[in-house]
């Protein structure tokens, strides 16, 4: 049959159940949210749903939201299980997240099965009771329809969905849900079986856990770890205990707790106890932000707060420590990280002991987790990277490593690896993946061979591709085909910040391609589309005032926004991630946006103390002109424009940039998995190729407002000043964006060029650089990374 998810509804609205509601509210599905009835609620309707509003308005409050856009919102009805379980019967999926208690959601069970439709999925998003139990005495289109879809909090941004059949879940309703997540809900789906904790947390809080018991025997700080385990190893920048206390550490205890008493054959299983510095913790209910102190300490005394850290060794909490290391000082100087896990693993320092002893002991027990929690050791690594955001899964750090390199260290620690890893070895093999003819395989135990890995054929993986498609490189970018007459331009350097290199690549790129493509894709599948303009480059021309050099960088710049709009093939941003700056400048110029779902866009200018010098201070000109209705001025078109640059908002989902006007109706699309992002932009530059793309014309028709305009401007920002809102030099970087956005002190409303526009852009840019206050701001970024209000 025929699946399509209209609507869903949640039953339970926790910090769990209310967030998966949001996030399928996102993807435009209509959710009803449903809660126990307070036991004091009487007959009234509000006060029967208390409990299920209350949580949903916590969840709608909370930081990083769990919704794309307040819109979503309106997609959500709330209601209670008394009153309207009934109201599942309009429902396409069932998903229950009601407390962990088996007799609870089996009694939760017997009421949907008096009001779903058959064929109606029924999903848990159990962590801690076995699936194969929870539909015991259930009916037989109930048991082919029922399933583990195992989400991580928050779900919105953490990539991994688990799904776990049961003996009698129909194939097709696994393979359904394994696409909806990839597809819809932009999941990294991930097949597991019935063992305790499935996949990414059995292996995650092993890892957690054995880390815990490893700081007391080596001595380590909180500060340490911390550094440690952070963005040196490719994991996120909270790392281990800035994490535990995010999460909760009671439920990492529960977990662990549960893997200790499900898990008998495990030879680990003692590293699932706690040490008994984390049992005094959970005593004194230090669990973390949730009680206001974990391994962290918030105080604020007359000044700012100060965050102390605990002394695991006196359970005291004192200022932090700097951490100095040896090894961590060589790793930074190894971009990649494959390369840096063999400096951090050399090393002869404490830290570089800390990993060592991690990592073999994590390399050991993922090995004998294979064949028992998945047949396949890809989706080991797929697990943890979508669920605990390691940049690098357990397998593919020691293929980093080298495989019998770690064995013969793993043996001086007092490790063993799994047989069918000596097996493999034995066998002249000599890593868990490879890659051939453009085509990543993974190694199979069971076959003793190497086997695709599924789902990847329909992905553009720009690794695969490098070696064999780059048609021209230079040191930021490669050009790389795409095949089907489409090119795309990748930037590579630092965050992806654009200077010369990566302006010459991009002309390089159109020039190409308006010769032997039929259409021009850019992005790349870093961390971010771009971090914007290479700020210390202009900071160095501006301090030794080398103002011809700066005019004819920003020129460039501009003249290749205006080469992304008037080249005679469609030219497709995939902007993900940071799109800010000249990476938003970029995408405004573009024929089309194909922006992944979390792509947090924004021109951001006035933080280093400019305007927008590529183009984005005209276009956002441009854009009011065409806001105009029947010639008639919108001052409020004008305003809200003028606002979103001076304020330098940055949208937190592809939708919301929509609203805040970076990407324009009819020209954007979103993706949900930014794994996809790459091939729905090349479908997207195909699909404007073959509709017959014709070469648009330079405008001379927009509409500027001058004096009338910029005494709207002026007065605002006088305003805002006097207010003590904006500094001085807010108000005159607000008084160079009005004249460009004005046009000028012409006398009344005029239709310019978008030269004329450009031209006074570029002149009000340089004029900043020459404020010693921009230079300062500049500075500040350069310095601290951190926006200086001066």
């Amino acid at each position: 049959m025929k699946r399509t998810i209209k609507k869903t509804a949640v039953l339970g609205s926790g910090i769990m159940g209310s967030r998966i509601a949001c996030h399928f509210a996102n993807i435009g599905v209509e959710v009803l949210l449903l809660d126990m009835v307070p036991g004091d609620a009487g007959t009234d309707q509000a006060a029967r749903n208390k409990i299920v509003n209350a949580s949903l308005e916590a969840a709608v409050k909370s930081s990083p939201s769990p919704l794309y856009t307040q819109k979503a919102l309106q997609r959500i009805t709330t209601g209670n299980f008394d009153d309207h379980m009934k109201d599942i019967a309009s429902c396409d999926w069932v998903i229950e997240v009601v407390v962990e208690n088996l007799d609870i959601k089996r009694s939760i069970y017997g009421q949907v099965e008096k009001y779903r439709k058959p064929g109606t999925l029924i999903t848990t998003n159990t962590s801690g009771i076995p699936i194969g139990m929870l539909d015991e005495g259930r009916s037989e289109d109930f048991k082919a329809c029922f399933c583990g879809t195992h989400f991580f909090n928050p779900p919105r941004y953490l990539r991994l969905l688990e799904i776990i059949p049961t003996q009698y879940t129909r194939p097709e309703v696994v393979d359904f849900l394994l696409d909806y997540g990839d597809k819809f809900l932009g999941k990294n789906t991930v097949l597991c079986k019935d063992t305790p904790a499935f996949i990414a947390n059995r292996v995650g809080v092993y890892s957690i856990m054995a880390l815990l018991h490893l700081v007391k025997e080596m001595g380590l700080t909180v500060d340490e770890v911390d550094k440690y385990t952070g963005p040196a190893l490719g994991r996120p920048k909270s790392a281990t205990f800035r994490t535990s206390d995010v999460v909760g550490l009671d439920t990492m205890i529960h977990v662990a707790s549960g893997l200790y008493k499900n898990c008998p054959g495990d030879k680990a299983r003692e590293l699932f106890r706690l040490p008994d510095y984390v049992e005094k913790m959970a005593g004194n209910k230090w669990l973390g932000d949730k009680t206001g102190q974990g391994f962290y300490k918030k105080i604020k005394h007359n000044g700012p707060t100060e965050i102390l850290a605990l002394n695991l060794q006196t359970l005291e909490y004192e200022p932090r420590q700097k951490v100095k290391s040896a090894t961590l000082d060589a790793a930074k100087l190894v971009e990649k990280l494959p390369g840096r896990m063999k400096v951090l693993l050399a090393g002869t320092d404490k830290a570089g002991e800390f990993y060592r002893r991690s990592f073999y002991g994590l390399f050991e027990y993922v090995s004998d987790r294979v064949p028992e929690i998945s047949d396949e050791l890809y989706r080991v690594d797929d697990a943890m990277r979508a669920g605990f955001g390691w940049e690098m899964g357990p397998f593919e750090v020691w293929d980093a490593l080298g495989v019998a390199e770690a064995v013969s260290g793993m043996a001086e620690y007092q490790h063993q690896p799994a047989g069918w890893v000596a097996d493999m070895l034995a066998s002249g093999n000599k890593s868990f993946y490879k890659l051939e003819n453009g085509t990543r395989k993974f190694y199979d135990p069971a076959s003793k061979s190497y086997k695709p890995i599924p789902g990847r054929g329909s992905l553009i993986i720009l690794d695969q591709l490098r070696a064999s498609a780059t048609v021209w490189k230079n040191a930021g970018t490669s050009l790389i085909d795409l095949g089907d007459g489409i090119l795309n331009v990748e930037f590579h350097t630092k965050m992806n910040t654009i200077g010369g290199e990566v302006i010459q690549g991009i002309n390089k790129a159109i020039d190409l391609a308006e010769k032997d493509f039929r259409g021009l894709v850019i992005g790349n599948n870093g961390a971010n589309f771009s971090a914007g303009a290479n700020v210390a480059m202009i900071f160095m021309m501006a301090v030794e005032q080398d103002w011809d050099e700066l005019n004819m960088a920003v020129k460039m710049f501009q003249n290749t926004s205006m080469r992304i709009r008037y080249s005679s093939i469609p030219v497709v941003v995939a902007a993900h991630q940071m799109a800010l700056g000249g990476g938003c400048e970029f995408s405004l110029h573009a024929d089309y946006v194909q922006a992944s779902a979390e792509t947090y866009m924004g021109l951001v200018e006035f933080g280093v103390g400019v305007i927008p010098g590529g183009g984005g201070s005209k276009e956002f000109a441009l854009r009011v002109s065409d806001e105009f209705r029947d010639g008639q001025i919108d001052q409020n078109a004008l305003k809200d424009r003028f606002l979103t640059i001076a304020m330098a908002k940055v949208s937190t989902s592809g939708e919301e940039a929509y609203e805040l006007g970076y990407l324009q109706k009819g020209k954007y699309g979103i993706t949900m998995n930014a794994r996809r992002l790459l091939a729905d932009a090349k479908d997207r530059a195909i699909a404007l190729a073959e509709a017959g793309y014709t070469q648009p014309v330079p405008r001379k028709d927009i509409r500027v407002l001058g004096k009338q305009g910029l005494g709207i401007v002026y007065a605002g920002a006088n305003s805002m000043f006097a207010g003590n809102f904006i500094t001085e030099h807010d108000r005159k970087i607000s008084e160079k964006l009005g004249w460009v956005m004005c046009g000028g002190d012409l006398s009344q409303p005029t239709l310019v060029t978008e030269k004329y526009l450009l031209d006074l852009e570029r002149e009000a840019f340089l004029s900043l650089c020459g404020e010693r206050k921009t230079l300062e701001r500049i500075q500040g970024i350069l310095n601290s990374g951190k926006a200086l209000r001066n």
